[in-house]
């Protein structure tokens, strides 16, 4: 375990060492933000992904907010919230089978860095995390912000971790006002 330990915490100082070396820069994908290697956009007003960002492969999509790293770690995104497709209770929502395969193309296999807001976890065990993919242009591309912003999910705001509120209300607002996704589709 000690050895595991040591691992990430050389692991989190070289990506925290690279970004603060890197210097910050900023490019987009329509309007989602997204980031190079070295830094988050000043859109987000973030700050910089240091060394609380963990670099994982994602190994699983669960559906369109909820994915699995490895050892069967699952991840929620924190701020958004995509329609049920998996909960036996419910029925499937309305879009929910659009935004998982969105969900699934944007990040199934793909590198990743996640980050943390003020939570660990939720309380069914699951990570909450903000996901940024590596795209082939060398940017990272702000998951959460994204599928809010296409119209794939809502935002939807669980205290302590609101850092990127107002950005996924304004994503949400876009959407809908552009007819995008299920805005589009479920009204």
């Amino acid at each position: 375990m000690n050895k595991r330990l040591l691992v990430i915490a050389i692991s989190l100082f070289v990506i925290g060492t690279s970004l603060v070396v890197g210097g910050l820069k900023t490019s987009s994908l329509s309007s989602t933000p997204t980031v190079t290697t070295s830094s988050i956009p000043e859109s987000t007003n973030s700050g910089t992904l240091g060394p609380e960002g963990q670099k994982v492969v994602i190994t699983r999509v669960i559906d369109g907010d909820t994915i699995e790293i490895k050892e069967g770690v699952k991840v929620r995104y924190i701020g958004i919230d995509t329609p049920e497709t998996v909960d036996p209770r419910r029925p499937v929502g309305c879009f929910g089978k659009e935004a998982s395969d969105e969900n699934k193309k944007l990040v199934l296999g793909k590198e990743a860095i996640l980050v943390k807001d003020v939570s660990d976890a939720d309380k069914f065990g699951r990570l909450l995390r903000y996901v940024y993919i590596n795209q082939e242009n060398g940017n990272w591309l702000f998951i959460n912000d994204y599928l809010a912003r296409q119209g794939f999910a809502k935002a939807s705001t669980y205290p302590p971790d609101v850092k990127f509120q107002s950005q996924f209300l304004e994503a949400e607002r876009e959407a809908r006002e552009n007819n995008r996704g299920l805005w589009g589709k479920c009204q």
